[in-house]
């Protein structure tokens, strides 16, 4: 991790930093916001995050290791192809709908031509994790004979499952940040996205 865990007062800081940056930005976030909101001293503050670039990559990661383990815990269905799909699927949008996925996804990318690199951490931390996780459960599937994707691969087809997920729901609540998805419309997302990818890769 891009921060030391030495005691609750740098889990305060990194928690205050969450906050801050999530509602500002990298750019509009300063130290002084993330001290006075964690309330620590500076001394505390810069003796675990040196720089406010070590502390927006300590956020990234953290965050993102914390939606990734909603994915990680998941059990397979074993022998059930759909409903494997259908539980990761939902998993996921209700990962990156949510108002920490998009804010962090929002401020990853708006700062990702000044800071390549934190974006290059937020890419790796996040969805490059998340895309291994359901290529797991993918290769199991084959391995199984559920699904045929040897044509494209498996980390493409894990690929186009997620774009699949993410398009149309993603896109929609970026463009309109107060309109939140109600669970049945997850759901028809989630459907098409699976019946869509089934009907491409599911073994006759």
């Amino acid at each position: 991790m891009a921060f030391v865990e030495c005691d609750e007062k740098s889990l305060a800081v990194l928690d205050a930093a969450s906050s801050v940056f999530l509602a500002n930005g990298f750019s509009g976030a300063t130290t002084d916001m993330i001290q006075k909101r964690a309330r620590v001293s500076k001394a505390t503050l810069y003796a675990c995050f040196p720089t406010k670039e070590a502390l927006f990559a300590a956020v990234i990661e953290h965050e993102c290791s914390a939606m990734a383990q909603t994915i990680e815990a998941m059990t397979p269905a074993s022998g059930d192809i759909t409903r494997t799909l259908g539980d990761l699927g939902r998993s996921y949008l209700r990962i990156i709908l949510s108002p920490t996925g998009l804010a962090l996804f929002r401020v990853s990318i708006a700062e990702a031509p000044r800071f390549p690199e934190l974006a290059r951490r937020f890419y790796l931390a996040g969805p490059r994790v998340v895309a291994n996780l359901i290529a797991e459960h993918l290769e199991a599937a084959a391995q199984a004979g559920e699904i045929d994707i040897q044509n494209v691969g498996l980390e493409n087809a894990a690929g186009l499952f997620i774009s699949l997920l993410r398009g149309e729901g993603q896109m929609e609540c970026l463009i309109h940040p107060q309109a939140l998805p109600s669970e049945e419309q997850v759901e028809r997302w989630v459907k098409l996205a699976v019946q869509t990818f089934l009907s491409a890769f599911r073994k006759p």
